[in-house]
Formats: structure tokens, C-alpha cells, sequence
């Protein structure tokens, strides 16, 4: 079954679980956002990123990533100039099977994906959780703070998809996680991409900056 959502492009990957704050300024936005808020709860958009073009500029070129992920408001300001300040939880992922540029801000229909552990996920679980002590051992040793690890998920969707949400990585490798068939291979490609990061860890005196190392508000 399909669903039509109002979409939020971001120069982002939005996941599962993942804490989002926006500011919203931008006019089609604003809208968005009153609509959204007019209406009945749960207040859900999608979040999708851009994988080519802006986010922001009146008439801007985009192209959009074929998965996305539901974004929930769990609070929200409006300051007096009409811009707002938004938290978001992300929720589900799902595909988008058609876009409705045809309003201020565009829409469209998308099928819900499913989450599944898929085969072996379980036991690519301990393998994850060592590379991933690891590489947050190596930020910390490059002068970063990161999380509380003492509480790390054991089951397969949600290490895999806080993992995700944590690694500094470019877009693509994070919407490549984001589009996983399922928690298996996604914790598969997150082990040859934390080897991968532990290796950089190793061999470089800094690393770059990353939402990982300080929350930040996402522009639109």
C-alpha cells in the first residue's frame, strides 16, 4: 500500500531512531509545516535526500534519492517572523514511487519498507559492535567526545541503523546504509566501511567534522 507524503529534501540521510532538528525558513517550508500542523497527529513528512542540486533557492533543480525516510514532530516553536524550530524522530523508511511537484512544496506517493534482520544477522552483530568500540576509541583519541557506549543495541536493526546514523561518512555511503534490503546487509557493509574508517583512524593525525561529534540544526 502506498502513501502520499509531503517531502523535505535534505543534504542528509535521515534514519530510523535518529533525533533531527530542522529551522525552517525557507517560505514552501513554512507551509509545509502549518499544513502539517493544521491537520490531525501524528504531524509525519519524509525526508529524503538530495542527490543532486539544493537544498534551498527559489526554483532549485533537484534530484531526489529513491528511499527516504518518515520524519515525526515531537516539538515545535514558531517564532514571531514565521519560522519555526522543529525536532523530528525518523520512523519509518519507505520508496518513492511518485513525485507531485505540482504545489509549494512537493509531495508524493511512497510505499513503507520493511524492516527484517534478513540471514545472518545476528551473528554480524558482535563483529559491528568491536569495529565500531574501535573506531569510537580512535575518535575519542583524536579529540572528539562521543556517546555513552555502555549501552550499545544488540539487536541487528537498531545497531545497525545507530551505527549508521553515527559514522562520518559521505552522503552516498549513507544512503547506500539507508536503502539496505535489510539489518544483515546493512551490518555487513557497515563492517567493511568501519575497516575501512578504523584504517583513515589510524593513518591521519585529525579527522573531519561529523554530526556524529556535535548535534547541529539541519538549514532548509
Amino acid at each position: 500500500m502506498t502513501e502520499r507524503l509531503p517531502i523535505f529534501p535534505l543534504g542528509a540521510v535521515l534514519f530510523p531512531g535518529l533525533v533531527l532538528p530542522l529551522h525552517v525558513f525557507e517560505e514552501r517550508y513554512r507551509l509545509l509545516m502549518s499544513d502539517l500542523l493544521d491537520g490531525e497527529e501524528p504531524h509525519r513528512f519524509g525526508v529524503v535526500s538530495i542527490e543532486l542540486g539544493h537544498e534551498v533557492g527559489p526554483g532549485a533543480a533537484r534530484r531526489l534519492a529513491p528511499v527516504g525516510c518518515t520524519a515525526e514532530i515531537r516539538d515545535v516553536q514558531e517564532d514571531e517572523d514565521g519560522r519555526y524550530d522543529v525536532v523530528t524522530t525518523g520512523g519509518t523508511r519507505f520508496r518513492i514511487e511518485d513525485v507531485d511537484d505540482s504545489l509549494a512544496y512537493l509531495c508524493a506517493e511512497v510505499t513503507p519498507l520493511p524492516e527484517e534482520d534478513g540471514p545472518g544477522a545476528q551473528d554480524a552483530v558482535p563483529p559491528v559492535t568491536g569495529q565500531f568500540r574501535r573506531y569510537c576509541d580512535r575518535l575519542v583519541a583524536h579529540g572528539a567526545q562521543v556517546a555513552d557506549l555502555d549501552d550499545l543495541p544488540t539487536e541487528p536493526g537498531p545497531l545497525s541503523y545507530l551505527v549508521a546514523a553515527s559514522l562520518v561518512l559521505d552522503r552516498t555511503d549513507k544512503q547506500r546504509l539507508l536503502q539496505a534490503d535489510d539489518a544483515a546487509a546493512r551490518l555487513r557493509l557497515e563492517y567493511e566501511l568501519l575497516r575501512r574508517e578504523n584504517l583513515l583512524l589510524e593513518t591521519f593525525p585529525t579527522v573531519p567534522a561529523s554530526e556524529f561529534l556535535g548535534g547541529g540544526v539541519s538549514p532548509n
